[in-house]
């Protein structure tokens, strides 16, 4: 028999005679004095812990209050006047130190305080709040990295997610954000970086950057990343394939990187071997090339040229076989750049058979054999397919452009890369918004990153190509003085 207290009451508002009795469990009132009591603790662990995290904020706070209660507010104003003096002069005297230790701390502070005001409800409304034994569970924000252009969170993700889910409600990251896009990184294991573009740096296109005062082949200076940053071209140890349909933009980071190897061609230290089928792109530049390389248009001219290079490759590696295993740049042994403008005209559209084996044989040749001889082969490309360059995997570094059709992101950049945010089929057709606009890719980073190479007019060829050649009386430091327009 089950015996009833007056704290267990049944249901009688239930107009069905026939319903089973419900029963409410037992309601025991806590006393309010013993819930401030509550209160009061979690408050005051709340303090102390805060206090701990953030040492120096507490010692400043709790030296101002001892100020003042001991003092007044005149030792407190004199306190906060010599403090601003000291920003100022640290801004003024050492502005990199004031932006590493006030600006970026503030900004990044600030910014991680704005998505944490919308991250419940961004988590929820895009499905990745999950309640787990009635408790609502929100992946973890972590760091924000706050750039002037982009910002990157550090998520960490509730047990059992994974970077897909995050991957998939990227627009919805985007726009809850109010970011013009977010793309997903996988940052390790149980955490990813939403990177989230607030400003898109690249809109305007901007001219052509100055000629440095030294080369460095290792990072080259051709335009600007999405984030704002100096975008630059490794060409030691590698070889680069830029793939853009027609008015993309080839020609600017073509151009740019022989922009920026000018003092290292002057120097000796470097030699373009510019094989131009079209007669049309490098031929701006061909005083230059016969000055400080070669130059070759005809097809069967330009095949000679690229097994001239293999020949000199192989007599360079028999020589360095044994004594060493990397290339430094010296006037006896120049790092050769072999520019192919075009090289779907040499390896498929071909009429001469022969001519294709060729051709096709010298580049397989040098982007296997090259690297390491101080060999870079940089190719320009229109059509991604296979059957058009078969040989698009010896490029370890890649660049793509406007592109005419989604599938080719993959053929250009890997499987996978217009998942992770490499949107070349989206980029305008229109040539002052997406001209030089791209996606890169390199071997040692899996992630795409959107470019934008500055535009070289042809003022600035005929520029560079009578400082190299010495000409019409232009000087080098004449280049490396100009200001590239932001």
């Amino acid at each position: 028999m089950r015996y009833v207290t007056g704290e267990q009451l049944a249901q009688v508002d239930n107009p069905d005679p026939f319903a089973s009795p419900v029963w409410r469990s037992p309601v025991h009132r806590t006393p309010e004095g013993l819930i401030l009591l509550v209160q009061f603790l979690r408050s005051v662990w709340r303090i102390v812990w805060f206090a701990v995290r953030h040492p120096l904020l507490s010692a400043t706070i709790g030296l101002v209050v001892w100020l003042w209660l001991d003092a007044g507010w005149q030792p407190v104003a004199a306190l906060a006047g010599s403090v601003a003096a000291g920003l100022l002069t640290l801004r003024l005297a050492r502005p990199d130190w004031f932006a590493r230790f006030v600006t970026v701390p503030a900004r990044c502070r600030w910014r991680w305080w704005c998505y944490r005001r919308r991250w419940q409800a961004v988590m929820t409304i895009t499905g990745l709040a999950l309640t787990y034994r009635g408790r609502v569970m929100l992946p973890v924000l972590g760091k924000v990295q706050a750039a002037p252009c982009t910002d990157r969170v550090s998520v960490r993700l509730i047990s059992g997610q994974a970077p897909a889910d995050f991957a998939a409600q990227a627009d919805g990251f985007a726009h809850g954000f109010r970011a013009h896009v977010c793309r997903v990184r996988t940052a390790g294991p149980g955490r990813v970086t939403l990177e989230l573009v607030r400003r898109d740096a690249l809109a305007e296109p901007f001219a052509a950057l100055p000629v440095p005062a030294q080369t460095d082949l290792r990072a080259l200076s051709v335009g600007r990343c999405e984030d704002g940053t100096m975008f630059t071209i490794r060409l030691a140890g590698t070889h680069v394939l830029v793939v853009g349909a027609t008015g993309a933009g080839n020609g600017s980071f073509v151009w740019g990187l022989i922009r920026a190897m000018l003092p290292a061609l002057a120097d000796g230290l470097v030699r373009i071997w510019a094989c131009d089928p079209k007669l049309m792109e490098l031929a701006f530049g061909r005083e230059l090339f016969d000055r400080h390389g070669r130059y070759a248009a005809d097809p069967a001219d330009i095949a000679a040229l690229l097994e001239d290079a293999v020949a000199d490759m192989q007599k360079r590696a028999a020589l360095f076989a044994g004594r060493q295993r990397d290339h430094t740049p010296s006037p006896e042994f120049p790092f050769t750049v072999i520019i192919v403008d075009e090289v779907a005209f040499l390896t498929a559209y071909q009429a001469d058979r022969k001519l294709r084996e060729r051709t096709l044989a010298a580049l397989a040749t040098l982007t296997t054999q090259g690297r390491a001889v101080g060999y870079c082969v940089v190719a320009a490309l229109q059509d991604p397919r296979k059957e058009v360059l078969n040989i698009r995997n010896l490029f370890p570094d890649k660049i793509a452009l406007k592109l005419d059709e989604p599938s080719q992101v993959d053929m250009v950049l890997g499987d996978g890369a217009r998942d992770r945010g490499a949107f070349c089929d989206q980029i305008s057709s229109d040539p002052r918004i997406g001209a030089g606009v791209g996606y890169v890719r390199l071997e040692a980073a899996p992630d795409p990153v959107r470019v934008r190479a500055a535009f070289v007019s042809d003022d600035d060829i005929r520029q560079m190509t009578a400082s190299c050649t010495g000409s019409d009386g232009v000087e080098m430091a004449e280049l490396t003085g100009s200001e590239a327009i932001a």
